[in-house]
Formats: structure tokens, sequence, C-alpha cells
């Protein structure tokens, strides 16, 4: 599947039109061999196979100052949340993996959706988020496997205008939970998370009809 480096030219909008729906598809967390990673590339894969356009990035790509209003006062956005911003205005679903910090989603998460989020002169308020689909999910270590994170980000994402579908995959003991391949050993998860997939390549796909 496509990865998004940080030097690519970044479209604003798709320069050819497909009738297939374009997935963008991420994980709220930096580390090396992150599970949220792993997750969302298994979603992601369930997205391809229903003849999705999939794009997968990489939040470290993008680095970002701390939101901070003053900072955008003075400077503009930061270059690349701009980047990230015309990324996303131009795939019609998101799927996204969310570790949980201390019950909530990770600081660069939140960093991220809240820079996206500011409009640019002459731009629609909240022209990345309006519309969009997104499936979410998330992996830990703990019992919960982030569940409890996802509650608030599905109350960020639907405040801002996008249309969370009501399945989600919370996967615990996430040491454990995946093969060398990456894929999830129980293959009941494995095929929940690839349903998420393809539930949002549907709607995306309806949205895009519309």
């Amino acid at each position: 599947m496509p990865s998004l480096p940080a030097t690519a030219d970044l479209p604003g909008k798709p320069t050819t039109m497909t009738d297939q729906p374009r997935i963008l598809a991420f994980a709220g967390s930096a580390r090396k061999d992150s599970f949220n990673v792993k997750l969302v590339k298994i979603a992601a894969a369930g997205a391809r196979a229903t003849g999705a356009d999939v794009t997968v990035l990489d939040l470290n790509d993008f680095p970002m100052p701390l939101f901070n209003q003053d900072l955008e006062a003075a400077d503009g956005p930061p270059p690349q949340a701009t980047k990230l911003k015309a990324v996303m205005r131009a795939h019609d679903g998101l799927l996204i993996a969310s570790p949980e910090y201390n019950s909530s989603i990770s600081p660069l998460l939140k960093n991220t959706l809240d820079w996206v989020s500011r409009p640019a002169d002459g731009e629609p308020m909240l022209a990345a988020y309006q519309g969009k689909a997104a499936g979410l999910m998330s992996a830990s270590p703990g019992r919960l496997g982030g569940l409890r994170g996802l509650v608030h980000l599905r109350s960020i994402l639907s405040n801002i205008g996008v249309l969370v579908i009501p399945d989600q995959v919370a996967v615990g003991g996430a040491g454990s939970a995946f093969d060398d391949e990456g894929n999830l050993v129980n293959a009941r998860r494995q095929a929940s998370v690839e349903g998420l997939g393809r539930t949002v390549s549907a709607l995306a796909g309806w949205n895009r009809c519309v």
C-alpha cells in the first residue's frame, strides 16, 4: 500500500476524478513499531480490498509545534499543517488508530487535528473534516485496548463534522496480539478491523456520489 513521505508534492484536490473513494489512514502514534500503526494498516487493507484508493501516512512526516493561536497569528499555520490539510481534503474517508494516553487520545493526534482544523483565508470552516467518513480503532497493552480514548476521539471528530461509523475495534493485550507479519493473531478480530476499512470505503463512496 502506498505511503506518503514528507517530501511528496501534496495535492490540494485530486487531479483526476475516479469512481473509487479515496481513503486516508494513519495512527496517532510516533513510536517505532507502534501497535496502532500495525492496526491501521490492517484496516487500510480492508478498504483496499473494496477497490478504494488508500494512502497510509506517518504523522512523523508532518512535525508541527504545539497549537498556539498567537503563533498562528504571527507566522500563519506551519507548512506541514497546510500540507496535511491538503492531503485530508483530497480524501473522502479516514481510518484512524488512536493510542490511549491517560484515558484519552495522544498529544500528537490532538495537536494534528487542531492544526488541520484551522481555516485559511477564503476557506470554509473545518474544510478538511466536513462530510468525511471515518472509522476508529485502537490497540493497547491494557485490557480495554484503548477503548476509553476512542470515546474522546469520537466526540472530537463528530463535533467537527466527521461522520464516524458506529463500529470500532479496541485490541487489548497488544504486546501479543500481532504476528510477525503485522496481522492479528485472533482471526475474528482481524476480520473486524478489515471490516472497518470496508465500511468506511462504502460510506465514503456513497458520499462521493452524492
